[in-house]
């Protein structure tokens, strides 16, 4: 790819992209969110026209190519918002366009025969025969892999593919990678996690506002090295965990103050109607962070919507602030002081062709009223102060939230739930899809937030997240606590067996 201009009405995406890739390598793509990577790669993958520039593919001129085409010739994109069929099963996704037939119909049986192979081939492992729609985010990710290696792909484009993954789903898939490169497949990996650059890829491009700013063997380079290119200045890589953890004990281990949030053993059932938290009781109090540690689909998801207000309580009771929550609003909540930020962003936290002023408020619209309708003033003022404060890209609150890249839809949930007054904040997967500079800045909020005395019920995938910013760990396994432990006791190497459930 040489030279590629893409724009976006007054938005430029890409303004002098470059990308050289030789046949089985792992290529990271790298850059700040906004650089312009996914703009850049759907590009390859036949979904955006150049506006200039040139794309070949196997020494053959293919700027402009249509997606089927791109598919055609064996270049397969995983992208990082799922693109599925909710309404159909993991098998049908797996194979549409592709479908196995017995005469003029689907043979469906042999859709599932044949991704259940591809599954225990690749170590994905999902249920063929589950409606999308009742899937966890981990399993959707699963499904969108799956995708691509069904339709053969050689050139495989993975758009932040662990996100959603778990450390040994991760350690599956760089074997799902590697053995596609011995067979002389060619994968470009975007990625904000520069250990898994590090670990798994043979170069690295970095991208800066839209253009190609170097290229480097890994082999010769650092995680620093990388950051400092992607963000123009030294970023601090280093959770410091026990100095945070030191912090917040002793903070915590002085706090006498009344909770702010307290369940008793809740009960909530996942969309499948099986139980998903089983008896689930904990305390929060002002100025302390409680992690929740665990492999997605252990009932997290289902705990914080319940507590939320997103979906309904089985048995058990929440209270925030000593009054409690039940059959109070979503709104309700809110206004009371909770505060969420969703693990979903699509199907959570945004609408996606609402500007970024207008989602900024959601939620709160009855506090940017009039009696004529809706305060544009006001909105617009909220707008300007929240994005230059959360660094949201690029600053024009006008832009549809769907014209953003991922990190930075990202940004606006949380500007949008961390910019108002709160006493309890959920958050779940605060730092999913953001760079290693916005990582940076969002622990300091969450930091910031714990020492102005709020409660931060935090769930992450990322362990040294957790680690990093909790006062105290739960680990949460087959829907219950299995142990709740300060965090200046807690390691990896102690909470895992926990977490993989070898621990009572």
């Amino acid at each position: 790819m040489q030279h590629v201009v893409k724009t976006f009405g007054g938005v430029v995406a890409n303004r002098d992209a470059s990308l050289e890739v030789p046949r089985g390598d792992i290529h990271a793509l790298v850059g700040e969110n906004g650089a312009g990577k996914s703009t850049l790669m759907r590009v390859l993958a036949g979904m955006y026209a150049p506006d200039g520039g040139t794309v070949e593919v196997y020494g053959r001129d293919v700027t402009g190519w249509s997606t089927s085409e791109a598919i055609a010739a064996g270049v397969g994109m995983v992208h990082q918002h799922f693109m599925l069929v909710p309404t159909l099963t993991v098998a049908e996704n797996v194979v549409l366009g592709m479908e196995p037939t017995a005469g003029a119909r689907l043979d469906l049986h042999r859709a599932i025969l044949e991704v259940s192979a591809l599954c225990h081939k690749c170590g994905l492992h999902v249920d063929p025969g589950a409606k999308v729609a009742d899937l966890s985010v981990g399993e959707a990710q699963r499904v969108e892999i799956l995708k691509a290696l069904y339709r053969g792909a050689k050139v495989l484009i993975l758009d932040e593919p662990t996100a959603v993954l778990s450390p040994p789903e991760v350690q599956q898939l760089w074997d799902v990678l590697r053995t596609l490169r011995a067979d002389g497949g060619t994968v470009v990996l975007i990625t904000h996690k520069l250990d898994e650059v590090i670990a798994v890829s043979d170069a690295i491009t970095v991208m800066r506002a839209g253009s190609t700013v170097s290229r480097v063997a890994t082999a010769g380079t650092t995680p620093r090295d990388i950051a400092r290119a992607m963000v123009g200045r030294d970023v601090n890589l280093h959770l410091d965990a026990m100095g945070a953890v030191g912090e917040a004990s002793s903070r915590a281990s002085l706090s006498t103050a009344a909770p702010v949030l307290t369940v008793r053993d809740l009960r909530v059932s996942s969309d499948r109607g099986t139980t998903a938290v089983n008896g689930v009781s904990f305390e929060i109090r002002p100025g302390e962070i409680l992690g929740i540690a665990g492999v997605e689909g252990n009932g997290q998801t289902e705990l914080l919507e319940a507590i939320a207000g997103l979906r309904p309580v089985q048995g058990g009771t929440a209270e925030l602030g000593g009054r409690a929550l039940q059959g109070r609003s979503v709104r309700e909540r809110a206004d009371a002081g909770l505060s969420h930020i969703p693990e979903d962003r699509h199907r959570r936290g945004l609408v996606l062709d609402y500007s970024i002023a207008e989602n900024l408020i959601l939620g709160r619209q009855h506090h940017f009223g009039t009696r004529r309708g809706l305060d544009r003033a006001r909105i617009e003022a909220n707008a300007t102060e929240q994005v230059q404060r959360f660094d949201i890209r690029p600053p024009m609150p006008a832009l549809p939230a769907r014209a953003l890249s991922g990190g930075n839809q990202q940004k606006i949930v949380i500007a949008r739930e961390m910019g108002r007054d709160f006493s309890v904040l959920l958050a779940a997967q605060p730092t999913r899809g953001v760079d290693v500079g916005a990582i940076e800045f969002i622990h300091a909020q969450l930091r910031a937030a714990r020492d102005a005395g709020k409660g931060i019920l935090l769930v992450s995938a990322d362990l040294p997240e957790v680690l990093a910013l909790s006062d105290r760990i739960a680990v949460m396994y087959g829907g219950r606590f299995v142990t709740v432990l300060p965090a200046a006791q807690c390691t990896a190497e102690r909470l895992g067996p926990y977490m993989t459930g070898a621990a009572a």
